[in-house]
């Protein structure tokens, strides 16, 4: 059978064009909740034993029967009430031109602070 495909190119092309499409791979896209350990700690770039300290310390999760939860939005405000300036994870769909501005807005509108000279002996 493929012996007469073969012979004529234009077939080949209509085959090859009529064929179904593969589905596109899947992205790394970060999930809209983070279930366990392991997920949250991918997510803030830490190991689950760290995770599992900062859960201790405050950082919102909630118990759903067997593991934990939390979402992204979650962690990056707790993230930027700890550290006291705004904090965003960055992730593969995260846009950095956007963070960029936003980061620089954040900078600009900050009080600058006085330096201070030290003292000639």
């Amino acid at each position: 059978m493929l012996g007469s495909y073969r012979s004529d190119p234009g077939t080949i092309k209509s085959l090859l064009l009529n064929m179904p499409k593969r589905p596109a791979k899947k992205t790394n896209a970060v999930p809209q909740t983070l279930k366990g350990w392991q997920q949250i700690g991918a997510f803030l770039g830490e190991p689950p034993s760290v995770v599992q300290r900062w859960a201790s310390d405050g950082m919102p999760v909630r118990k759903q029967g067997g593991y934990v939860e939390t979402t992204p939005e979650e962690l990056n405000a707790w993230l930027g009430k700890e550290s006291g300036k705004p904090v965003h994870v960055a992730t593969e769909n995260t846009d950095l031109t956007a963070e960029l501005k936003r980061g620089l807005s954040f900078i600009r509108h900050e009080k600058p602070l006085k330096r201070q000279r030290k003292a000639k002996p």
